[in-house]
C-alpha cells in the first residue's frame, strides 16, 4: 500500500501552505526533522516535503500527482478565485482532469477518474 510520497521542495514552506490551501493537507513538524509532512484529511496517500539539494532542478521529475476530486469543473474554479490556476478541462474515459503546477514546478493532476461510472 502506498502511504507516503516525498516531493523535494526549494520552499518547504511555500508548498506546504500551497497543499494545505487548494488541497486540505494539514502540515505536521517534528522538532529538530527537516521533513514537514502534510496528511491527507481523506484518508490519502500523505506527502513528505523534503528540502532540495543545492543542485536539484525544480519540476525535473517524471512522476506528477493526481488528486482525486468528484467536480473538477468546480474545483478548478475555486481554486483559480484562491490564486491556483488549471489548465483546461480535459475529457476522458468517463471522466474529466485538468494540469497544473506546484510551487516546485512539480506536475499535478485533478482527476475525477475515481468517481467515473464503470
Amino acid at each position: 500500500m502506498l502511504n507516503r510520497l516525498v516531493i523535494y521542495a526549494g520552499n518547504v514552506e511555500e508548498t506546504a501552505r500551497f497543499y494545505e490551501k487548494h488541497f486540505g493537507f494539514t502540515a505536521t513538524r517534528l522538532p529538530g526533522d527537516r521533513i514537514v509532512e502534510l496528511v491527507a484529511q481523506d484518508g490519502g496517500a500523505n506527502l513528505m516535503l523534503h528540502p532540495a539539494a543545492k543542485g536539484q532542478r525544480s519540476g525535473q521529475s517524471i512522476v506528477k500527482l493526481i488528486l482525486d476530486v468528484e467536480d473538477v469543473e468546480a474545483f478548478c474554479r475555486r481554486c483559480a478565485e484562491n490564486g491556483l490556476e488549471f489548465g483546461a478541462l480535459h475529457q476522458a474515459d468517463g471522466y474529466v482532469f485538468a494540469n497544473a503546477k506546484d510551487p516546485c514546478q512539480n506536475s499535478i493532476s485533478v482527476s475525477s477518474r475515481a468517481f467515473r461510472k464503470s
